[in-house]
Formats: structure tokens, sequence, C-alpha cells
């Protein structure tokens, strides 16, 4: 089982959401959240004034999955993702070891 956290640019995540589904990923978690990486942000203005935007809004996906969707979950995701413009995004796996289902009590795969 692995852990994939998606940092997206906001306005893709339908697209997103869509690819993911298609390929049997069934659930995942959305956060609203800021930050910046190799473009350092930006400036803008404003009623004249300039000032800078250090913290760029973005979408941070979760999902755990099975091993055997990893491979497909990164095609679907780089491909939906993608705009080819800065600021698109990174895509981190992190191994599970042990999941439980509060619920039920089942554990490991049959839990995700």
């Amino acid at each position: 089982m692995k852990l994939i956290t998606a940092i997206i640019k906001p306005f893709k995540l339908d697209e997103v959401r869509e690819a993911l589904a298609a390929i049997g990923i069934q659930g995942m978690t959305v956060t609203e959240v800021r930050g910046f990486g190799r473009q350092k942000g930006h400036t803008e203005l404003y009623r004249g004034a300039e000032y800078s935007v250090d913290f760029l809004p973005k979408l941070r996906l979760e999902m755990a999955i099975t091993d055997d969707l990893v491979e497909q979950a990164i095609e679907s995701l780089c491909a939906s993702a993608h705009t080819g413009k800065i600021g698109d995004g990174k895509i981190f796996i992190t191994p599970v070891e042990h999941v439980v289902r509060i619920r039920t009590g089942e554990t490991g795969e049959p839990a995700l």
C-alpha cells in the first residue's frame, strides 16, 4: 500500500478527480494549502500599490492505494494536472505500513 500526496493547481481538481476515478481510485482527501517552490511567489498590483505574494494557493490531494494502482495513478495525475507552466505541482509516494477502517475494524488492503 502507498500514500500518494499530490500538490496541484486548484483549477485542475475536477479534471484530476475524474481521471483518478476512471482508473478505480475510490477516495481522496483534498486540503487547501499555500506554498511556493522554485517560482518563489509573484508580485501583484492592488489599488496602485505593488505587493509580493509569497505563498500561492494550491491543493493537496492524499490517497491511500494498493501497490498495483500506483503507476496508473502517477500517470493519470501527471496527465490531468499538467499545464506546462511553472507551478504545476509535485507528487510524493510514501509506503503505508498499516491501515485500519474505524467503522468495521478491517485492516490492511480491505480497509482501503
